[in-house]
């Protein structure tokens, strides 16, 4: 029997909530403690944020697929692996759990629960970047999809943390995770003006990668074989 979708949806408020909390959280203290070194507070995040993901992606995958980014849950959708409706919820769940993970970390922090960040993120080489993260992000998902299933988790952990370090914008590749980040003036904020254009690219890429494997695997034969992640179809 699959999970109903109220459960599915609490997974992914909750993972990426949690996911935020990583990122946001280990932020802060990687620049509390690096001593103004900003290379050593961005190793420390990136650290963070993909031993996060790993685990986040392992204990909420079976149930809900742990997409926990409404780039992949638009990606299933166009797959069919998810109705279009599934996926606009999944969406809404993933906004509000991520902007509840910031406040979460704010506050563990001794920050005001939301304090609109001031991290300039702008300009046509992060777009750039955002793009690439996320492209490149959506390609690891349907690769492994649909050659190595139970790779999914540590493939998609991997490649964050990579793509942290080579893509000029350190790599968000995630609508909720950048519009929960604006809520934080800290290490890992953007500035809510600059979100739209990273969201905007997150999207394109992601589209563009989707439609990129449907021409590399144009003999995939039933939605099932589709489903960007191996949760259940809505």
């Amino acid at each position: 029997m699959r999970p109903s979708l109220p459960a599915r949806l609490a997974c992914e408020f909750l993972g990426t909530a949690f996911l935020v909390a990583a990122v946001v959280g280990s932020g802060i203290m990687g620049e509390r403690l690096a001593g103004g070194n900003a290379a050593l507070a961005l190793l420390a995040n990136t650290i963070a944020t993909g031993a996060a993901l790993l685990a986040l992606i392992l204990a909420f995958g079976p149930i809900s697929g742990a997409h926990l980014n409404p780039v992949v849950s638009l990606a299933d959708a166009i797959e069919a692996g998810l109705s279009y409706r599934g996926a606009m919820f999944y969406g809404v769940a993933q906004v509000f759990g991520g902007a509840a993970g910031a406040i979460v970390a704010n506050v563990m922090f001794g920050i005001p629960m939301v304090s609109l960040s001031h991290h300039v993120r702008s300009g046509g080489t992060q777009v750039l970047g955002e793009f690439v993260a996320t492209f490149g992000l959506m390609t690891v998902i349907w690769g492994c999809v649909r050659s190595r299933p139970s790779a999914v988790a540590a493939a998609v952990a991997s490649y964050i943390t990579a793509a942290y370090w080579f893509t000029s914008s350190t790599s968000f590749a995630n609508p909720a995770v950048t519009i929960a980040r604006c809520l934080s003036d800290t290490f890992a904020g953007i500035r809510p003006k600059d979100v739209l254009p990273f969201v905007a690219a997150q999207f394109a890429g992601g589209i563009a990668a989707t439609l990129l494997f449907r021409f590399l695997f144009p003999a995939a034969s039933s939605c099932q074989e589709q489903a960007a992640l191996p949760g259940p179809a809505d």
